[in-house]
């Protein structure tokens, strides 16, 4: 995953919640940087592994496999978008994971940020569930399709072995940087501009429920870009799986 030339990286630094990357070192250095001596001796074994294995995987399969997976990676990148736009709006349909509504009259002001916390986390158990089974298909696809994709589908489960608990860290610090934004939403609702009369202050304070349909459209992107950064490995190996079947046209 290329987490810092992400959208969701940029979103994240829109909203003023982590700092921009000045410089963006190339993917392999960046890797490097993640990756000790274990793990790259682990992700050598398993390109040798590959290389040694019999050579005997047939090679016309490409564009049938290529076409079967690229169906399921449709449904499921659907799935999971319509699950976070029907969530973050009430009036597209029933959702299974639903937006916190407060009572009616209550403003941001006095609205907690957990149910918010809870509302992503879920979302994010949604994309786990159907994401990585989805990329370990197309990884069995890619092993059927010809020895050089099998080595590709190889490589990739030695390093999503590696890199998942990184990742799950990573990810798992987005749902707290959004309380930091819930903050600041919550003091621009209920404070006035600085330097704004006492006497004027109260018309100049926005309308209850604003702060909140703010931050649940800025909550989507976010969930949006996250679910775009998941599903970037499988779409790899789908564009390399479609390559290898344009070359047997």
């Amino acid at each position: 995953m290329k987490f810092h030339d992400s959208s969701l990286i940029r979103i994240l630094a829109d909203l003023c919640l982590v700092e921009a990357a000045e410089s963006k070192p190339v993917f392999a250095e960046r890797l490097a940087q993640w990756l000790d001596l274990s793990d790259a001796i682990t992700l050598h074994a398993a390109h040798n592994a590959s290389a040694a294995s019999s050579p005997a995987v047939q090679s016309g399969v490409p564009s049938v496999a290529g076409i079967a997976v690229e169906e399921e990676y449709a449904r499921v990148k659907t799935d999971l978008v319509d699950s976070i736009t029907k969530s973050c709006s009430p009036n597209m349909g029933e959702a299974r994971i639903r937006w916190p509504t407060p009572k009616p009259g209550m403003g941001i002001e006095v609205t907690a940020y957990e149910p918010y916390r809870r509302f992503y986390v879920a979302h994010q158990g949604a994309m786990e569930l159907r994401v990585r089974p989805l990329r370990t298909r197309v990884r069995q696809a890619l092993s059927r399709a010809s020895t050089a994709l099998k080595q590709l589908a190889a490589l990739d489960e030695a390093l999503e072995r590696i890199l998942c608990v990184r990742e799950r860290q990573l990810l798992s610090t987005v749902p707290l940087l959004l309380e930091k934004r819930f903050e600041q939403l919550l003091k621009a609702h209920t404070q006035p501009p600085v330097g704004t009369p006492q006497a004027d202050a109260p018309a100049l304070r926005r309308q209850p429920g604003e702060g909140l349909a703010d931050f649940c459209k800025e909550l989507q992107g976010v969930l949006l870009a996250e679910l775009e950064l998941r599903l970037q490995p499988t779409a790899g190996l789908i564009e390399a799986l479609m390559n290898e079947a344009n070359k047997h046209k």
